[in-house]
């Protein structure tokens, strides 16, 4: 978080009248403002809301978009527009030049999610792919324009955008008159946040305005605080919407001269946004959408603020399916609800048993075992923690105990890669006997399972994952001697829970036998 950073300048003074006259209502409406009621609880402040994600291109970008296409002569429009966008952008424009009866090029980032460009191509418009970042697209997008004699209609950095941009302000202000702390934006190139700030600054000067960056995509914070506009070498692609090299000159005048101040969020903590979005909404957030929430939390916890009122513009809701497991496991590191540890303990009977009675009844979220040496062993494991700081405390006990431990809760390589390679063949593993278990997710199954084991048996392969269903699901090697099979099936039969014999699954064979 920054020093409240400052500049000398302000806000040109016809963007308050602008505002009140964008056009932005023949294709948008007006969204609501609704409390979060248990994010409000869990932290002690009153969250509002403000649900763009609810417009028709599910993102508050059709106000500019549409705003500046209203704006132009009918020969501007008859040319036809361009414009380039990471996706909600390109939505909105492709949606006003079907109202507004033009045609609309629209150049994406190769990165944008396919469900953004199905989306422009389904509203008329034509897409062209280009680049891995907003400001490739740009590039491209000002050649095109030469190009074909098009008319370029700029995300951000137009005054007529950012008047529709603000009328978000206009309308939380109006649904909400009494008492508002900050409003929390999420910035990319700055439209949003110079629109909502021009207007809030002009009419209720005393509410704070708080700008919201992902830490690998900030250029709005490093360019008010070197005090002019600094372009990025790379930005990371997790929110897309936000995923600019460089923001607008315009929208850094407004923002260095009226935004009050700024919040970092990363990757963890916007995932855990998006969960208690749809908690509290059953609605999901793209990662953009959600940055606003994940500052609120983090602000809060910051200043210890409890009572406030805080409104976060829930900005875009353009989430690819295939991204939710992601944000799902990720949710657990940004609420600091789960920890993850590498665990050696010595490789002899009894050792893997005595490092799960330390564990006790804590929920095992993950477990990843593949014998590979003779003498040691090294377990790969997740615990669901109820506060940062239990992490430390598990650390410490395991290593009382005898167990060396390495604390990877913060090891992006272990929560993005490691945790999913544990294993591969192993010399070691005679006699091993693969099986899938099925059983109920409950305190003490897995310490079941393992006192049921032959103490002669040893366990040379063992993976877990909470899957947050009614049933856990294990894979286990077991290291049975041939002359042991009756025993072997007594075992089976006795333990109760739901089996598979995978020894001769083939992708046993290829990757772990």
């Amino acid at each position: 978080m920054s020093s409240k950073p400052r500049g000398a300048k302000s806000a040109k003074p016809d963007y308050l009248q602008r505002i009140l006259t964008a056009r932005v209502y023949d294709v948008a409406v007006e969204s609501p403002l609704e409390p979060a009621r248990i994010l409000s609880r869990r932290l002690g402040n009153h969250v509002l809301l403000k649900r763009e994600d609810q417009q028709p291109v599910f993102s508050f970008k059709l106000r500019g978009a549409y705003n500046k296409m209203a704006h132009l002569s009918d020969a501007e429009r008859e040319r036809g527009v361009i414009c380039a966008s990471a996706g909600n952008h390109a939505q909105g424009v492709a949606l006003s030049a079907r109202r507004l009866g033009c045609k609309a090029t629209v150049v994406m980032p190769v990165t944008t999610p396919k469900l953004k460009i199905d989306a422009v191509r389904a509203l008329g418009g034509e897409v062209v792919l280009h680049g891995d970042s907003y400001s490739d697209a740009h590039a491209h997008a000002q050649t095109l324009e030469a190009d074909r004699g098009l008319t370029f209609v700029h995300p951000f950095d137009d005054p007529h955008v950012i008047a529709g941009q603000g009328t978000v302000a206009m309308e939380i202000l109006r649904q909400h008159q009494g008492p508002l702390d900050a409003v929390f934006v999420a910035i990319g190139g700055g439209g949003l946040v110079a629109g909502v700030a021009s207007y809030i600054k002009a009419v209720r000067p005393e509410v704070k305005v708080i700008g919201v960056q992902m830490n690998d995509s900030d250029a709005m914070l490093r360019s008010v605080r070197a005090g002019k506009r600094i372009t990025l070498a790379d930005v990371g692609l997790f929110s897309d919407g936000t995923a600019v090299k460089l923001v607008g000159e315009e929208t850094f005048r407004i923002a260095r001269a009226l935004v009050d101040d700024y919040v970092v969020v990363d990757t963890d903590a916007v995932c855990a946004a998006i969960k208690d979005v749809f908690q509290d909404t059953r609605s999901i957030l793209e990662p953009a959408g959600a940055m606003g929430v994940a500052a609120i939390k983090q602000y809060a916890a910051e200043y210890k603020a409890k009572g406030q009122t805080y409104v976060a513009i829930t900005c875009g809701a353009n989430m690819n399916f295939d991204r939710l497991r992601f944000v799902a496991e990720r949710a657990e590191f940004g609420e600091e609800r789960e920890a993850l540890f590498a665990v050696t303990l010595p490789e002899a009977r009894g050792s893997f048993k005595r490092l799960c009675a330390q564990i006790g009844s804590r929920s095992v979220t993950e477990f990843n075992y593949r014998i590979s040496g003779a003498d040691e062993a090294h377990v790969f494991i997740g615990i669901a923690i109820a506060e940062a700081a239990e992490a430390e405390r598990i650390e410490r006990n395991f290593v009382r105990h005898g167990f060396a431990t390495v604390n990877l809760t913060d090891d992006e390589l272990a929560k993005e890669h490691v945790r999913h390679m544990v294993g591969g063949r192993s010399a070691l593993a005679h006699d091993e006997r693969l099986f899938r278990f099925t059983f109920p997710e409950r305190p003490g199954a897995l310490m079941r399972f393992l006192n049921a084991l032959h103490p002669d048996w040893n366990i040379s392969l063992f993976h877990y994952r909470n899957q947050g269903a009614d049933h856990g699901r294990i894979l286990v090697g077991l290291q049975v001697p041939r002359g042991d099979a009756r025993a072997l099936r007594q075992f089976l039969d006795q333990l109760g829970y739901s089996y598979a014999d995978e020894s001769e699954n083939p992708a046993y064979s290829l990757f772990l036998r």
